[in-house]
């Protein structure tokens, strides 16, 4: 920080909400970005020089090479997120570079949109409005553009975390059955009156939807591929807000073309915003542009706790949510 400067410089990536944007130009010397214009690795390392930290997004990769390249001044990296695989954290560590990121603020407002997911699929919601808006709609028919209930199927819940337990709350108001698989069963009073299933294998076999809400490592990368989708019942539907890389693209839209998965709902895709074509002539893949946080309230509170991160680490005191 200079020290004739009483507030530390930050690099704001990203054009942010009004509110967030004013809170960070208050307390501290601001870079902001108010034409949102995309920072490449040469541009971020260049626009770091002289800044004590930056917010960024997961727009912006810090790989160990650009990490290495980041100036001395910079101390820390806020991502407005709760991902953080756009940044190598061992890097950051071997750097003495602080990471923190925005858990437990985008809950429910994923959950509500992995629920607009399962309704979107089981409900044939985008072939749906693609005949309308094409007026293609002559009149009704009893035969037409037919989905499923939700009451009575189950599902099933990979990876039953915070938003996990959100989705599996809202899935019981539709009368749901809710079956999961985590790292580690959850106490009863978690549970929610769901059954546990000890492997991923256990539990597919077993349920009508399947809803991606785990963390992505190298263990649930391309976890649905063709093995696991063949484990599903004929007919299943697969919902994915979580993760782009936890489905294989190949396996899921040769599922979806021959009909062994329904139907699918899908907020995240692998290597966005560029996705798979293929999805796009698919009358049965209901998707989304990545809007699991996209609320006024969780995007203002994303924005807040980078803040907070960063108050904390400037005034001498451990960020709450700290990765590195």
């Amino acid at each position: 920080m200079d020290p004739m400067n009483a507030k530390p410089r930050l690099l704001i990536t990203r054009k942010l909400p009004e509110a967030v944007e004013t809170r960070a130009t208050r307390d501290y010397d601001a870079v902001p970005n108010p034409d949102d214009v995309q920072i490449g690795a040469d541009d971020l390392v260049g626009r770091c020089e002289g800044m004590d930290a930056v917010m960024c997004c997961s727009s912006e990769k810090f790989d160990a090479s650009t990490i290495a390249r980041l100036p001395e001044s910079l101390k820390m990296v806020a991502t407005y997120s709760v991902g953080y695989d756009h940044i190598d954290l061992d890097a950051a560590r071997a750097r003495g570079l602080v990471v923190s990121n925005t858990p437990g603020v985008l809950t429910d407002a994923t959950a509500d949109v992995t629920m607009l997911c399962i309704l979107g699929a089981a409900r044939q919601a985008h072939e749906a409005a693609s005949v309308l808006r094409a007026g293609r709609w002559a009149r009704w028919e009893a035969t037409a553009m037919l989905g499923v209930d939700l009451r009575g199927k189950r599902l099933g819940i990979l990876g039953m975390g915070r938003i996990g337990q959100t989705v599996a709350r809202r899935a019981k108001a539709f009368d749901m059955e809710i079956h999961y698989h985590n790292r580690s069963r959850l106490p009863a009073d978690r549970e929610l009156g769901a059954a546990y299933h000890e492997s991923p294998e256990a539990m597919l076999p077993e349920i009508d939807i399947l809803s991606l809400n785990c963390p992505l490592s190298p263990e649930t990368h391309h976890f649905l591929d063709d093995r696991r989708i063949g484990l599903l019942k004929d007919g299943a539907i697969v919902v994915n807000t979580s993760r782009g890389p936890h489905v294989d693209d190949t396996a899921l839209i040769a599922a979806l073309r021959s009909g062994k998965v329904r139907a699918a709902g899908l907020d995240v895709f692998e290597g966005e915003p560029q996705i798979d074509p293929a999805y796009l002539d698919l009358p049965n893949a209901f998707l989304l542009p990545h809007i699991g946080s996209a609320t006024v309230e969780t995007r203002n509170a994303m924005g807040f706790k980078c803040l907070d991160n960063l108050d904390a680490w400037f005034s001498g005191k451990e960020p709450p949510d700290r990765l590195a």
